[in-house]
């Protein structure tokens, strides 16, 4: 199950490394700090940011990110829906009454 959060995941910077699903965006943060050389190495998934992939295979992956789907999906369904603006009819704010008379 992919969403599981005790699933054993592999780090992506250091391979014995094998983190629970729950802490593995804790551990990517603290392991690219203590692996700085390594980092320079990777580059991030515009996708999703728990993707770490050589920066020479990034296009690549980009092309078969499981995660883009999603993304797209997301994009599609909002460009569907009308503007939260419309859906209310106008604007609601009104201003407030003035009291200044401006000839006096």
């Amino acid at each position: 199950d992919l969403l599981d959060p005790e699933r054993l995941i592999q780090c992506p910077l250091v391979k014995h490394h094998r983190i629970r699903a729950r802490r593995f965006p804790y551990h990517l943060v603290k392991c690219k700090e203590s692996n700085p050389e390594i980092a320079k190495k990777l580059a991030t998934c515009p996708f999703n940011a728990r993707h770490l992939v050589p920066r020479a295979d990034l296009s690549d992956h980009i092309m078969k990110c499981n995660d883009k789907a999603f993304m797209e999906q997301d994009v599609v369904s909002r460009s569907c829906e009308p503007p939260q603006e419309q859906l209310n009819n106008g604007s609601t704010w009104q201003a407030p009454p003035c009291d200044e008379d401006w000839e006096t």
